[in-house]
């Protein structure tokens, strides 16, 4: 007796591309919802990686393009100024000013905040209208590369963030031999001027000054940025001042330790300047700050050999 396919070809073929449907269903199960904790220990649910984020500080807006996620960025705040991308992005206020109105018009599905920068406030107000909230807060360079895989995870561009954070830690590790074992140079980094500010040991910072072989003569303050006294920076004594300030160009009071040629970053001429960008942004760009940083360290080493 003819078997039932034979009877009914087109029956048959029905069959088998059931059949085959049915294996790749089973064989490429349904996405997993994305379940994280953010860097201050809280917990973060999604059901899929997010598809509409927007950045509360100028370094998650550089962090998501370094880990592939920029096409999903559709809002940030303020000075998200890089990659040149970003200084298109609709703005929702300054990262302690932040506009819930427009943030709530562009209706994310993300929101990556700053702990540091953000006002609880804010926080509060995005947790109360039902937006999910991941908290950005590195205080070290390997939180660096952290950071740029737990976005890519956020934003479902794994693939791309991984690379990115692979080629930040080989950087890094080629800074560190280079530098991290050169003899120490005592060093103040300013901030600011009016107030007179600077870092602590737990700041990002410190953490580029050990890479390049330097110590933070204020490192064992409590504050993550203190205010101090120009008393404090003559008593510290440090061999050489690093300034940062506001843009690209080297500050005018940087200077003004002049009036006081016998500390011995004046007396040696180590009065140093790295742009804001590329060391007080949690960013890959961070190693380009370091990079000028070590250098600057290495000539104030250099010098010791003509210091009297």
């Amino acid at each position: 007796m003819p078997t039932p396919l034979r009877l009914y070809p087109r029956f048959g073929a029905l069959c088998c591309a059931l059949s085959i449907a049915a294996s790749l269903f089973i064989a490429v199960p349904a996405q997993a919802e994305l379940l994280m904790r953010d860097d201050t220990g809280h917990e973060l649910r999604l059901a899929r990686p997010a598809e509409r984020i927007v950045s509360l500080a100028p370094h998650v807006t550089e962090l998501l393009y370094a880990a592939g996620a920029g096409a999903r960025v559709v809002g940030a705040v303020a000075y998200s100024d890089f990659p040149e991308a970003a200084r298109k992005l609709p703005r929702v206020g300054g990262y302690s000013n932040v506009d819930m109105e427009a943030i709530a018009a562009l209706k994310p599905d993300l929101v990556i905040a700053w702990k540091s920068g953000n006002r609880d406030a804010h926080l509060d107000k995005l947790a109360a209208l039902g937006i999910p909230v991941y908290m950005n807060e590195p205080r070290s360079l390997d939180d660096v590369a952290h950071s740029l895989e737990n976005i890519g995870r956020l934003a479902g561009t794994d693939k791309s963030a991984r690379a990115a954070a692979d080629a930040f830690r080989a950087r890094k590790a080629a800074l560190a031999e280079r530098y991290s074992q050169r003899p120490r140079v005592r060093m103040f980094y300013q901030i600011w001027d009016k107030p007179l500010m600077t870092i602590n040991d737990e700041h990002l910072i410190s953490d580029v000054i050990r890479l390049c072989g330097g110590e933070n003569v204020f490192g064992r303050l409590s504050q993550l940025a203190p205010t101090i006294g120009v008393e404090s920076v003559l008593a510290a004594d440090p061999e050489a001042i690093v300034a940062s300030g506001m843009g690209e160009a080297r500050p005018d009071w940087l200077d003004h330790w002049k009036r006081w040629p016998k500390l011995a970053a004046v007396a040696r001429d180590n009065l140093y300047f790295v742009p804001p960008e590329l060391i007080q942004r949690h960013t890959p760009r961070i190693l380009d700050g370091a990079t000028m940083l070590c250098e600057q360290l290495e000539e104030a080493r250099r010098k010791r050999r003509g210091a009297k």
